[in-house]
């Protein structure tokens, strides 16, 4: 399989990074993971958006060919390289160079490019509902950093290793004031009272690209949505407790801890909002 360094197509295999490299010292970086079908990125404009803004935050010098044009050229000639332009899971990972903690040698925005073929499963609604647990090890910081994807992964690393051991699907993360943040790789979503409701960016989640689209389509078919505080007990007395990603659109939890979910509106938002894109 080959990836793309820097512009250049490679063997997987060849691929290096410096052990001074600050993304692997320090985690000075972040990636978006896309979707393609078709050949085609799925909101594309959304992730770019969010790309840009990332290295913008990050206080990365980005050079005048570094458009999202150019990136996306990257992308679908690389999809193509290792036939994976019909349905592919995209990660463009961004880091900075080598260089010490103060003293980095330069700003200028590494970036690899790798594709992986996806399942057509993930176009779907989930058939079985998912069942989650609360991760409480690992604290969502609330701050400016808190909405990036970052390469500084630790948290949700751990939380994902603990799911696992748990035999639950995913695990909740929760912010310093013990509510509730996101997931491990998804936004939360509850349906409470007739009511749509995520965490605010401010709770420290993700700015989720399928949770923008999501909340921008709730609202232009006024259907009563909110971005705000969410406890523990309002998640675990909820009617409804879904997840969206970039990959997966929308995946229905039936479990968390001692409570349970229908899926009634996920599957109308799914079909409706999501499936579409796909």
């Amino acid at each position: 399989m080959y990836l793309n360094q820097n512009g250049k197509i490679i063997k997987e295999t060849t691929a290096s990074i410096s052990p001074n490299n600050r993304s692997f010292r320090y985690g000075d970086g972040f990636f978006e993971t896309m979707k393609m079908v078709d050949g085609k990125i799925l909101l594309a404009d959304y992730h770019f958006e969010r790309l840009f803004a990332s290295l913008a935050l990050l206080q990365f010098d980005v050079p005048n060919f570094l458009t999202a044009d150019y990136l996306q050229t990257q992308i679908i000639e690389l999809a193509k390289r290792n036939y994976h332009n019909k349905l592919a899971r995209i990660r463009l990972t961004i880091y900075r160079g080598d260089g010490g903690l103060f003293d980095p040698q330069n700003m200028f925005p590494n970036y690899l490019i790798q594709t992986w073929d996806l399942n057509p499963a993930n176009n779907l609604l989930n058939e079985n509902g998912l069942v989650l647990d609360i991760f409480t090890d690992a604290i969502k910081a609330c701050d400016r950093f808190s909405q990036v994807k970052s390469n500084n992964y630790l948290g949700y690393a751990m939380a994902a290793l603990w799911a696992k051991k748990q035999h639950v699907n995913d695990a909740i993360l929760l912010n310093p004031y013990q509510r509730v943040a996101d997931a491990t790789i998804a936004n939360i979503f509850i349906m409470s009272d007739g009511v749509v409701q995520t965490p605010s960016l401010q709770e420290g989640c993700v700015n989720g690209v399928m949770r923008r689209h999501l909340l921008t389509q709730l609202r232009a078919n006024n259907m009563p949505v909110e971005e705000t505080t969410i406890t523990t007990d309002a998640l675990l007395q909820a009617q409804e407790l879904f997840l969206t990603n970039g990959i997966y659109g929308i995946r229905w939890v039936k479990q968390l801890q001692n409570s349970h979910y229908t899926n009634a509106l996920s599957g109308l938002l799914h079909k409706q909002f999501v499936k579409s894109l796909f």
